[in-house]
């Protein structure tokens, strides 16, 4: 066996002249692994470069593999993943993944990009204050999910609503209504982490709902699923589809 043409082009696109010491160590597995991420998978869906690598970031976050984000996180940029939009994806893993997860991934960012010359901090994007952040967040849940969501606030038990109202502030209100992503994009990189995530099917059912409100349709969502299989494994990649066929 031999690394396809194909594999080495689009490995080659992403880390242009880099030559990985896994070649020299474990070159039987570098053979089938590279064909496979990086031809075989890649010919299913027609994803862009772009999208493809910011949800492979998104789930890497969620899978908690820093090695590799690292390592991709370069890949992005190569590709054209913007800093602002590489930050953002870290942002928008924080209220899904929680900031215990999330905390080395932020500083591992910051280390890439300084690395790749990139001044920080960088511009600041959000579009509320504590004032207006509830509403808007609200109004952004109801533009994914729909009308539903005010019914599920007000059948909400008494003493768990203030749950409710934090997820409207600060989820939707804090992170959804940032500048540098549109609402569409987040809601697919939500999808991602939370197939990397595993043990989430119920809140992965509902955003993938929302996701076809906004415009993202099955088809883009397996296309999105496929990419992930290297980085995830097939038992997150099979409970994924079977949420979406479900």
């Amino acid at each position: 066996m031999s690394i396809s043409e194909a594999a080495q082009r689009n490995h080659e696109k992403l880390f242009p002249g880099h030559r990985s010491t896994l070649k020299i160590t474990d070159p039987e597995f570098i053979e089938f692994f590279d064909n496979f991420a990086f031809d075989q998978v890649l010919v299913h869906g027609d994803l862009d470069d772009r999208t493809r690598l910011m949800t492979i970031l998104a789930a890497l976050i969620a899978s908690q593999a820093l090695g590799e984000f690292r390592v991709m996180v370069r890949g992005a940029f190569n590709v054209g993943v913007s800093p602002v939009e590489i930050k953002e994806i870290v942002y928008q893993a924080v209220p899904y993944c929680g900031i215990g997860k999330v905390f080395d991934f932020l500083h591992a960012t910051n280390q890439v990009l300084t690395d790749l010359g990139v001044k920080l901090p960088l511009e600041r994007l959000s579009t509320t204050t504590p004032a207006t952040r509830h509403a808007a967040g609200l109004a952004a849940q109801v533009e994914i999910f729909g009308p539903m969501i005010e019914a599920m606030h007000q059948a909400t038990p008494a003493g768990q609503r203030h749950i409710n109202d934090h997820l409207s502030a600060n989820c939707f209100g804090d992170y959804y209504t940032r500048g540098g992503l549109d609402l569409r994009t987040r809601e697919l990189l939500t999808f991602a982490m939370l197939v990397a995530l595993g043990g989430c099917e119920p809140q992965l059912m509902g955003h993938i709902k929302g996701n076809m409100r906004l415009g993202n349709d099955k088809d883009l969502l397996v296309a999105v699923v496929t990419q992930l299989l290297p980085y995830v494994g097939y038992p997150r990649t099979l409970n994924a589809l079977r949420c979406l066929n479900d």
